[in-house]
């Protein structure tokens, strides 16, 4: 297991520096100056635009640029905004926003998944399963701006359950109604595979061995068909999280919420290399180590995994 550990951590270091030497050229071969997009209408002198090239290594060669950005990465610096801020100060401030609405979010869809997946699965065929099977489509088709307007006219404006925006309110109470919506906007796919695992589960020898033996319908559920069930739910679950890492732009823009998902839109939109690439590395190092711990969770719910050299 500690050997496992090791090696997959080993493995961040080509994925870190292949990630951020391809966004960080991306960044660098977008069109337009940067710089002089921060003045907008006025025109700055060649003498200060030229001072602040240097200031931020514009003027360099793109390799140079990307060293000073490794060796401030090494030394916990991430860089800084056009406007003057610091990088690190940005992302403390919007990533524990955004990492809470994908927790919210994921959590939703977990249960979401597990309880209308299982039931579907008890009940194949029958009109409950076809019901859950059309909703979830509904929901998988419909574009997460669309629910997001819906959900703050119903549920906040019509019936006052929650507040329509977020702002300021930022903590856990305040993004539940977008949780909800990132949550049944991505259920959908989780519930299918839940259901499809407890059904192919439910026809596996040992199942029908425990049954045999005597053991109760309400033991053999959780702890033998739900348990090693859960793999390919999990592992897609795993996936959206790093999805709404970064990926939650939308509904972010939709409840007001200052988080990774609009900084990282308008540190696009003003070609801040700096702010998109520590972000981008963020994420790629926090995705990781997710499905690091997915791996691992494996072994807990199924006890044939095993990770030998």
């Amino acid at each position: 297991m500690f050997a496992y550990i090791v090696r997959r951590l080993l493995q961040l270091i080509p994925v870190f520096i292949g990630a951020t030497l391809l966004i960080y050229f991306l960044v660098f071969a977008m069109p337009g100056d940067p710089i002089a997009a921060l003045f907008g209408d006025k025109q700055p002198t060649p003498e200060l635009l030229a001072e602040l090239r240097a200031q931020y290594h514009l003027d360099e060669p793109f390799l140079v640029q990307y060293w000073y950005y490794l060796t401030g990465i090494f030394r916990g610096d991430l860089g800084t905004t056009f406007s003057g801020q610091s990088v690190n100060d940005v992302l403390a401030r919007t990533l524990p926003v955004t990492a809470r609405l994908a927790v919210m979010s994921i959590a939703i869809e977990f249960v979401l998944s597990i309880v209308i997946g299982t039931i579907s699965a008890l009940r194949k065929g029958k009109f409950f399963d076809n019901a859950a099977l059309v909703v979830g489509l509904v929901f998988l088709s419909v574009p997460v701006f669309v629910l997001g307007f819906v959900a703050q006219y119903f549920l906040a404006i019509k019936l006052g359950w929650f507040k329509a925006t977020v702002g300021a309110d930022n903590g856990w109470n305040g993004l539940w109604l977008p949780a909800i919506v990132l949550g049944v906007s991505l259920f959908a796919t989780s519930m299918r595979l839940m259901r499809g695992s407890v059904i192919e589960t439910r026809n596996q020898d040992w199942v029908r061995t425990a049954y045999s033996k005597g053991l109760s319908r309400g033991r053999v559920l959780p702890v033998h068909v739900m348990r090693n069930s859960l793999i390919p739910m999990i592992t897609n679950s795993a996936t959206n999280f790093g999805v709404l890492l970064v990926g939650a732009t939308v509904t972010e823009a939709v409840f007001n919420i200052p988080g990774v998902g609009n900084t990282l839109f308008q540190a696009t939109r003003q070609h801040e290399g700096p702010t998109i690439v520590s972000f981008v590395t963020v994420f790629v190092i926090l995705y990781v180590l997710v499905n690091l711990l997915v791996d691992l969770l494996y072994g807990l719910l199924d006890p044939r995994i095993r990770y030998v050299k």
